[in-house]
């Protein structure tokens, strides 16, 4: 039996998970890294404790596997978007990773719409935002004059990862799609933007297709790591194209909700020419070809944490929600907003702040819990409702994430989605999408479909209740009224925020 190896390197944690050709996960490990948080909205990481963690994660799955170290055939990758790793001329690292969730960059983002107008749109098919990577360069160009003028290229957050591997500098289409310089259509690193904004095209790493193959392990780090030599290392993808794959989003009939630290509602896109005006992001997929268009709520899964560390801190989440069940649709009139970090989709605000509407004393912790789930899945549905909008037709959605772990979530998003709400047997996430890239870029299946028809089982499903569908859409209606009515008195509190 030969064998392939997926590392995802997430926001919190890297898990690492070894799978055989019929798909059958054999080992996993998870370990976990701090985020940095000098001052509010900053947020970043040393790449250095994702290599430290990435052993040991490995090293736990070679301690399970019986093997032989010659039949784990392939490698590949899924990594957190935009994060900026920045290497000097010797590929050492100049400071830590800015990470996607760092919005300390509203100012570059005001001169990058000021100096290119609508145009990186039509380049980019993505609106500027402050989590995407060249805001975060123009922000090191800036106010770290010294470390850009020492930077000799930059890295996405798995990149690293793979670079440590292998020795190899590259990115894939699907990461580099999260940067703001890459041209999505053509597929290439776009000069026009490079120039505008004086970066260096050298700046940019070569660019591959997710499948690819980089090279192999650097004996070093087979020996360390316990594979075999010649070990093959294949490029990898962004966490959601490759969670798109491991939940078999590989064409235009299903749809992905994803609710982890954020939350993500992902479609299948084979129109390169499909226009959403920067409302929704628009990606190249990790499958050759193939694009994706998303919706991002910045505070999904960390709504909940954010609860349950603040008001159950010793209490584990089964015990949080527990009751829920007894509150009613709507949560007796209490809605939340989950803009915490600020929003992504469809407000792009970096100033909004969350809320609470509509207590009163008769409310209760777990009205507070269920409306904090409700306005979470309210706010991924505002990313539904945009690509209905478009005509798309939404009727099948793979739910995986924290938000598939209770089934009480689950029919939850039945109802607010009005759809069929789809549970995955053995959820990997995107661990098992990079897998099945290694096990495509070994040559186990012709496609990455067909590699999803070996490793994917889909099992229990919800449906749409009419008599709450019926509730939820005019709830829906309210919440989408309170971003606009909140909107001004944040922008006046945000000079009392430290």
């Amino acid at each position: 039996m030969k064998y392939v190896i997926g590392i995802d390197l997430g926001t919190s944690a890297v898990k690492a998970i070894l799978i055989n050709q019929s798909g059958e996960l054999i080992a996993e490990a998870s370990y976990s890294y701090p985020l940095i948080q000098k001052r509010a909205g900053y947020s970043e990481q040393d790449p250095a404790e994702w290599v430290r963690q990435t052993i040991k994660a490995i090293a736990d799955i070679m301690a399970k596997f019986k093997g032989n170290p010659s039949d784990i055939e392939g490698i590949s990758y899924s990594g957190q978007m935009h994060g900026l790793v920045l290497l000097d001329k010797d590929f050492q690292l100049l400071r830590p990773a800015i990470l996607w969730n760092d919005t300390r960059t509203s100012s570059q983002c005001k001169s990058i719409i000021k100096e290119f107008g609508t145009e990186i749109l039509a380049i980019s098919k993505n609106s500027v935002v402050e989590g995407f990577t060249l805001p975060k360069l123009l922000w090191v160009k800036e106010h770290e004059p010294d470390i850009f003028k020492q930077s000799a290229v930059f890295l996405l957050p798995k990149d690293y990862i793979r670079y440590w591997m292998t020795g190899k500098i590259h990115t894939d289409y699907s990461d580099a799609a999260g940067t703001l310089l890459l041209d999505i259509v053509n597929k290439e690193w776009n000069a026009e933007i490079l120039n505008k904004f004086n970066i260096p095209e050298t700046l940019c790493p070569p660019l591959l297709e997710s499948h690819e193959l980089v090279g192999t392990v650097k004996p070093e780090v087979a020996n360390l790591l316990g594979f075999a030599a010649q070990t093959k290392v294949f490029a990898g993808g962004a966490d959601n194209a490759c969670g798109a794959i491991g939940a078999g989003i590989l064409s235009p009939d299903t749809t992905l909700c994803s609710i982890g630290t954020s939350g993500v509602i992902l479609s299948y896109e084979s129109n390169k020419e499909t226009e959403y005006q920067g409302r929704l992001h628009f990606f190249n997929h990790g499958k050759e070809d193939a694009f994706y268009s998303m919706g991002v709520t910045l505070a999904a899964g960390q709504s909940l944490t954010w609860f349950k560390n603040t008001f159950a801190e010793n209490e584990t989440f089964n015990q949080l929600i527990e009751g829920i069940d007894e509150i009613p649709v709507g949560s007796d009139g209490l809605i939340f907003t989950p803009y915490l970090f600020g929003e992504r989709t469809p407000y792009p605000d970096a100033i909004i702040r969350g809320s609470f509407i509509g207590m009163n004393g008769a409310h209760h912790r777990s009205h507070f819990v269920r409306a904090v789930m409700e306005g979470v899945t309210f706010s991924l549905n505002e990313s539904i409702s945009l690509f209905r909008q478009k005509g798309k037709r939404v009727d099948t959605i793979i739910s995986v994430g924290g938000g598939a772990k209770n089934d009480s979530w689950l029919q939850m998003q039945a109802d607010i989605f009005n759809a069929r709400i789809v549970k995955l047997k053995n959820e990997q996430g995107p661990s098992l999408g990079a897998a099945m890239l290694a096990a495509y870029g070994v040559g186990w299946f012709p496609s990455l479909n067909e590699c999803a028809k070996k490793f994917i089982i889909y099992t229990k499903d919800f449906h749409p209740q009419k008599d709450q569908v019926e509730q939820y859409q005019s709830l829906f209606e309210v919440y989408q009224m309170v971003y606009s009515h909140t909107k001004e008195i944040n922008e006046k509190l945000i000079q009392f925020r430290s």
